[in-house]
């Protein structure tokens, strides 16, 4: 199959296969992502210590930050891209392909600079003590040096798929979990460097990963392919990535600030620990929606060709499909956290204290984990077709309306167990707000006879 039909048959091909076809490849690649990320901070908790896997907490921020700045680029990019395609505007595709290198390139040395420049402050505004201050401002150093490669390596895989190409964003992913597990292992466990091996991992195996990328996009024979002129930022095109980059960027932002203010709160209320089971409760939750990002990444180029071709019917057989894909994952998800908190818990760490926090943490965390899915793909929906004021809404409800007063309020009456408490009302209330918007929407195209 040429590298145009590839694109034309999002416009074709049966939903449920064409589904199957763009989200399986994505759902194992985060699924990939997700297990690699629960063996670095199990090297890290049971190799260097507690105290090294709750500073790896500490930058979690930083990390959902650097994601703020990579979604708005690549995210926008290729929704831009997919619905270029469906208009069959392959020039302007182009062009669009270049920029988003351009722009990935200026924005990740910037935020490296800015982030480089003044490390130690943000990491003590995040919540750093002075027992995890060391670990995370190693971690955080290594991968601020490459974030430029960061950026790029996750711009070029949602370009990938964007491009009709799912099985190759696979292949990269997987290589760079592959990698990223033997570096881990001879970095962390073998040459005994800590987590600064552990950063060190992750930046060499996502640098290799984005060479391969890149030479995919030199051969001159795919329909998207690196050329002399497509470089140069046009303000229109720049404008179409942003506008629709826009709401990842504000919900990555938001998750930034969230993170903050848990972690401060996780310190005030239970100390350095409970921040640490914060970090292990949020790595089994990522575990899981690792494989609603997969089937969101497998959507996305689907729903934007079909809307920029206004096939409004396929469109929403593939939003339809995504949610009951995903939410028979999150259930499944649940009910292995609600029955095995403690096991979960000691793949992480063997410090008791920990596992009892930790396996708390995950129960109350993961209790309506299982509607999660829907809003999460709703409100990407909205992303992908140009609705980006209800995206945006939809981005900020969880975070900053709802979960950051509860966050808040709730551990006055209820001290650590409050912290916890607000995650999961917080779900459930931004579902609660997702499914309205969806309901006016489709009738709205139903009341215009489409």
């Amino acid at each position: 199959m040429d590298n145009k039909q590839a694109a034309l048959e999002l416009g074709t091909k049966p939903v449920g296969r064409l589904l199957a076809q763009y989200a399986l490849p994505a759902i194992v690649a985060m699924s990939a992502a997700s297990l690699y990320n629960i063996i670095d901070r199990a090297f890290i908790g049971q190799i260097v210590g507690p105290e090294a896997i709750a500073g790896l907490g500490i930058t979690f921020p930083f990390m959902n930050l650097s994601a703020a700045f990579g979604a708005a680029v690549g995210v926008g990019a290729s929704t831009c891209i997919s619905v270029k395609l469906g208009q069959r505007d392959y020039k302007r595709a182009q062009r669009l392909l270049g920029n988003t290198v351009t722009l990935n390139l200026i924005i990740g040395f910037l935020f490296m600079v800015v982030c480089l420049i003044f490390l130690d402050p943000i990491l003590r505004f995040f919540g750093a003590s002075d027992a995890t201050l060391p670990y995370a401002r190693e971690f955080m150093i290594v991968i601020l040096l490459g974030n430029m490669v960061t950026h790029m390596y996750f711009g070029m895989n949602a370009v990938l798929r964007a491009a009709g190409k799912p099985r190759h964003a696979m292949y990269a992913t997987l290589f760079t979990v592959v990698m990223n597990v033997i570096l881990l292992i001879t970095f962390v466990w073998w040459f005994r460097w800590g987590i600064r091996g552990a950063a060190l991992a992750t930046i060499t195996s996502q640098t290799m990963a984005m060479c391969w990328q890149m030479w995919i996009f030199s051969d001159k024979k795919e329909l998207l392919h690196l050329e002399k002129g497509i470089y140069r930022l046009r303000m229109a095109l720049v404008r179409n990535i942003i506008s629709i980059g826009i709401s990842p960027f504000l919900m990555n932002v938001t998750s930034c600030i969230i993170v903050i203010f848990m972690n401060n709160q996780f310190v005030r209320y239970g100390g350095d620990m409970a921040v640490g089971a914060y970090s292990i409760a949020n790595s089994v939750v990522m575990m899981f929606f690792m494989f609603v990002m997969g089937m969101i990444q497998g959507m996305q180029p689907i729903v934007g060709y079909n809307f920029g071709a206004e096939n409004y019917n396929r469109m929403f057989r593939c939003l339809f499909l995504t949610i009951a894909s995903a939410t028979t994952i999150l259930l499944i998800g649940w009910g292995l956290s609600m029955l095995f908190p403690r096991e979960i818990s000691r793949i992480f760490t063997t410090d008791q204290t920990l596992i009892s926090l930790a396996a708390r943490g995950i129960k109350i965390d993961m209790m309506v984990f299982f509607v999660v899915g829907s809003q999460a793909i709703i409100t990407n929906f909205f992303q992908c077709i140009g609705r980006v004021k209800i995206a945006i809404f939809l981005s900020l409800s969880r975070q900053l309306i709802l979960l950051l007063p509860m966050a808040y309020v709730f551990p006055l009456f209820w001290d650590l167990d409050g912290v916890w408490y607000a995650m999961p009302a917080s779900d459930f209330g931004s579902f609660a707000m997702t499914i309205p918007l969806l309901i006016w929407y489709m009738n709205k195209l139903k009341r215009n006879g489409k």
